[in-house]
C-alpha cells in the first residue's frame, strides 16, 4: 500500500473513475461532433481516480497505462484549447 487511505476509499475511486472512462468511451461514440473538454475532462478525471486506486492496490501494468491515458487526456485538452483560441 503506497497511499494511506483505505481499501474501501481506493476501491471506490477506481469505480468512479472506471465509470468516467466508460462513460466518455460512449460520449464519445455516441455524439456526432462530441464537446472535447467533456470527452478528454472525463478520461482524464477517471484516469485519476483509477490512479488512485491503483496506488492503493498496486498494479504496476494498470498504472501505467493510466499514465499514458492521463497524458494522452491531457493532450487532447491541450488541443482543444488551443482550437479554441484559433477559432
Amino acid at each position: 500500500m503506497i497511499l494511506p487511505i483505505g481499501e474501501t476509499l481506493a476501491n471506490l475511486c477506481g469505480f468512479a473513475g472506471m465509470a468516467c472512462i466508460v462513460v466518455a468511451y460512449a460520449y464519445g461514440t455516441g455524439k456526432a461532433a462530441p464537446n472535447p473538454y467533456v470527452q478528454h475532462g472525463l478520461n482524464l478525471a477517471g484516469s485519476q481516480l483509477l490512479t488512485v486506486s491503483l496506488l492503493v492496490n498496486l498494479n504496476p501494468a494498470s498504472l501505467v497505462l493510466e499514465a499514458f491515458w492521463s497524458a494522452i487526456a491531457i493532450w487532447g485538452l491541450v488541443k482543444a484549447v488551443r482550437q479554441g483560441r484559433a477559432a
